[in-house]
């Protein structure tokens, strides 16, 4: 399969949807899945407060919590906390907290208040794991950290299950476009209840190591129950974050294929901005998302 060049691609190009022959050049001979009844809109929670990290990055567990609180009474609609977490998971549940392990990881103070909460709806500790065996699980969070990618251009919400597939490399570059059919997996398919993006403090540009010049306190959370939406605003935040750092235009390389893909090929959820609605919480500084 011939690939690509990327270097003309740009971010406004992805937004216009333009990207649709490089999509499908990735995705040659892929068989197509029928994708089922979309919502009309997609809600993504972004929930900020300052008081999370203080200027040395450490976290306010107790401010952290209360972020997460109000995250999932804004995505579900409930009235209490523990009905939030009850709406989206059973007691008698297998829960697996899916994390990004490597280059930014996700904070552990966030995994164990996700335990925590977990905890009080009634699921022990046992039947918590921060897995990476899928087939053990009734239930996943999706719950990376927020970032670029050096092979795949975002490596957030889509790409956060690629070692469910036992073969990694086959995903990277311009074949993350199929980073999606991941999701498909029968160890996998349904079993996603939410999506938490730790966006506390964010890596905009690729890697493998990490150059400081590129983190930044976001101090956000961003979750939601469509992963494609999700993964189009952490898109939105980190093309924004870029071209401001240049001062122009800084369009991701190679191009995140897999965002538009998981939601055209794959039917995962929307990455149309017409069909997603924000709900801001908190700190609106630097939000990134104008």
């Amino acid at each position: 399969m011939q690939k690509q060049k990327v270097n003309a691609i740009t971010r406004r190009d992805f937004i216009r949807g333009s990207l649709t022959a490089a999509i499908g050049a990735s995705l040659a001979g892929t068989k197509f899945v029928q994708a089922g009844e979309k919502p009309s809109v997609s809600n993504v929670i972004v929930t900020r407060n300052k008081a999370v990290m203080d200027n040395e990055l450490n976290i306010n567990t107790t401010v952290l919590a209360e972020m997460l609180d109000q995250t999932m009474l804004a995505i579900t609609g409930q009235k209490s906390v523990n009905e939030s977490w009850l709406s989206l998971f059973k007691k008698d549940d297998s829960v697996g907290i899916v994390t990004t392990p490597h280059l930014n990881p996700t904070h552990k103070e966030l995994v164990d208040i996700v335990k925590i909460s977990l905890n009080q709806i009634g699921i022990s500790d046992k039947n918590i794991k921060v897995s990476n065996k899928p087939e053990n699980c009734t239930a996943l969070i999706c719950m990376p950290a927020l970032k670029a990618h050096w092979l795949t251009g975002i490596g957030t919400v889509i790409k956060n299950y690629i070692m469910f597939s036992g073969r990694p490399r086959d995903y990277h570059n311009q074949d993350s476009a199929k980073l999606g059919e991941i999701w498909h997996l029968p160890e996998v398919k349904g079993k996603t209840k939410l999506i938490l993006v730790d966006a506390l403090h964010p890596l905009c540009d690729k890697g493998p190591q990490v150059d400081p010049r590129y983190k930044w306190a976001y101090k956000g959370l961003i979750a939601g129950i469509d992963p494609v939406a999700v993964d189009t605003i952490c898109l939105k935040i980190i093309s924004t974050k870029r071209d401001l750092i240049k001062g122009e235009s800084w369009p991701l390389s190679p191009p995140p294929l897999c965002v538009e893909a998981a939601d055209k090929v794959y039917g995962l959820g929307t990455s149309d901005f017409k069909n997603i609605k924000i709900q801001t919480i908190g700190w609106k500084e630097d939000l990134l998302l104008s």
